[in-house]
């Protein structure tokens, strides 16, 4: 049961656009509750480095992460999660952006 949750995040994680695989990341990586294993603030830095050269939205303004639903849900998902599980959605999602 644990892998398939592991499995459906990842899978959704695969199905959404580079923007939104990085608002994930800053999410998790901001988030007090996510308790990550890796370095948070390396994982955040790259994030955010990247997004801002990708988004002009969030390069100028301050963003509200909730309008973008893919994203609130997959957190939802996550928060759901083990901690070795969160930890194998986050390393997967580090690792998936390029």
């Amino acid at each position: 049961m644990e892998e398939n949750k592991v499995e459906n995040v990842i899978n959704i994680i695969k199905d959404m656009n580079t923007k939104d695989k990085l608002r994930l990341g800053i999410c998790l990586t901001t988030s007090d509750w996510a308790k990550i294993l890796y370095n948070e603030a390396e994982m955040y830095e790259r994030f955010d480095t990247m997004l801002k050269e990708i988004d002009e939205e969030y390069r100028t303004t301050l963003i509200n992460f909730a309008k973008y639903k893919l994203v609130m849900f997959t957190m939802a998902k996550v928060m759901e999660m083990e901690q070795v599980e969160r930890n194998k959605v986050v390393l997967y999602l580090f690792n998936s952006i390029k």
